[in-house]
């Protein structure tokens, strides 16, 4: 968890980020963080069942509505829900067999992110995706 190789990974290789917790107010972390995901070329699927859209995306209720309606194209799930509401998250993930999990800063949740992990997801927990990508550089993926 949390590796350096997984973090690389995780910002090369995937291209649709399902955003659990997702909201559709500017001042929220979860928007901006995924606006600057989408200016870097990352599909942004906004989860909640409280907003219809967000950044242009239609909204889901549930991360099994967001992945039939993409027909399994989900690489990643990234979370913005407190700690206690990971094991439902993580639980879905291992079902739906998306293959990486990444859990905001102080989103932390560890049995569940042994979970993750036994079941062979790659996870990233209690960091930003945001700081990381800027830290990979600023340059648009392709």
């Amino acid at each position: 968890m949390n590796e350096p190789s997984t973090i690389q990974e995780i910002l090369e290789r995937t291209r649709t980020i399902a955003v659990v917790g997702m909201s559709d107010r500017e001042g929220r972390a979860s928007y901006g963080v995924s606006r600057f995901m989408q200016s870097q070329g990352y599909r942004i699927v906004p989860v909640n069942p409280r907003i219809g859209s967000a950044l242009g995306e239609q909204a889901y209720p549930d991360l099994d509505a967001a992945y039939a309606a993409l027909d399994g194209k989900i690489e990643l799930v990234d979370v913005f829900r407190a700690p206690e509401f990971v094991p439902e998250v993580v639980k879905d993930t291992i079902r739906l067999k998306i293959p990486y999990l990444w859990l905001q800063e102080d989103v932390v949740h560890e049995e569940a992110a042994k979970w993750a992990e036994q079941a062979g997801i790659k996870l990233v927990m209690d960091r930003c995706i945001l700081k990381e990508r800027m830290a990979a550089g600023w340059r648009q993926r392709v």
